[in-house]
């Protein structure tokens, strides 16, 4: 049986993680002190690059203390990214206090601090440690975010369980979604032996969109900018700015009793 390097485990990104936040929010998770957010990183990016060489007869082709190096220089970007995806909660939803509540409580922090991090190993070319990551916060929170997803700032999760973003969505600034909204593909393409194939099949969603829970956006389609798309919806159409979509009004059926049939 082929055996492959350790992999970090859950306890292990969680630590990690847990020291980022000191490093990023130092007025809420205190200084770190004996843990080493850098240290970790660079141990959990070789593990990974180690992994998937022993699945290919590729060189590898990066260095994890360079990777990991490239990784700090994005560490201020990511910190005001994730600053925006606070305020971005705490204006939409008048059931928030402070911002203080948003990142103590709501699982959107968890799940855009996952995600963040993830995305950005992602565009440095990591394999695995960005799936690890995310997984590790769909499995805390419900919220399931590809790290290959690309996000922009101020993006707002409310609820946050059931939400799913595939790997190929393009979501703008200022987007709001709540709970059991999919960002799926409609379908997969194939080549000729029947092997999928990895091509943009998410949609585009553009700046300043709300999507209310429980809808479905489907396909590599455009939400238009401006927009808000009602709950409980099945969306595979391209949607023009500016635009409002809902449910039709419900239809009553006379006769049915007890729910003695649909």
């Amino acid at each position: 049986m082929q055996q492959y390097p350790i992999l970090p485990s859950n306890a292990e990104i969680d630590l990690m993680m847990h020291d980022l936040k000191c490093v990023l929010f130092p007025e809420v998770f205190g200084q770190m002190t004996d843990g080493d957010f850098f240290g970790q990183l660079i141990s959990h990016i070789g593990s990974s690059l180690k992994a998937s060489q022993s699945t290919s007869s590729a060189e590898p082709r990066l260095d994890a203390d360079i990777v990991g190096s490239r990784f700090m220089a994005r560490l201020t970007t990511i910190g005001a990214l994730l600053r925006s995806d606070i305020d971005a909660v705490a204006t939409n939803d008048p059931a928030v206090t402070s911002p203080l509540e948003v990142i103590s409580c709501y699982p959107a922090f968890t799940a855009m601090l996952h995600y963040r991090v993830a995305h950005a190993l992602h565009e440095l070319g990591v394999p695995l440690l960005p799936r690890i990551i995310t997984e590790r916060a769909h499995s805390v929170t419900g919220i399931d975010i590809h790290p290959a997803a690309q996000i922009g700032a101020s993006f707002g999760i409310d609820h946050g369980t059931g939400i799913v973003i595939g790997a190929t969505s393009i979501i703008g600034t200022g987007v709001m979604i709540y709970q059991g909204v999919t960002l799926g593909a409609k379908h997969f393409s194939r080549d000729a032996d029947g092997n999928m194939i990895d091509t943009p099949r998410h949609p585009i969603v553009e700046d300043h969109v709300t999507i209310y829970s429980n809808t479905s956006v489907l396909g590599r389609i455009r939400i238009g900018h401006d927009s808000v798309i009602g709950g409980n919806l099945w969306i595979t159409h391209d949607v023009p700015p500016h635009s409002h979509v809902r449910q039709s009004r419900p239809i009553q059926h006379i006769g049915f009793i007890d729910g003695e049939g649909i």
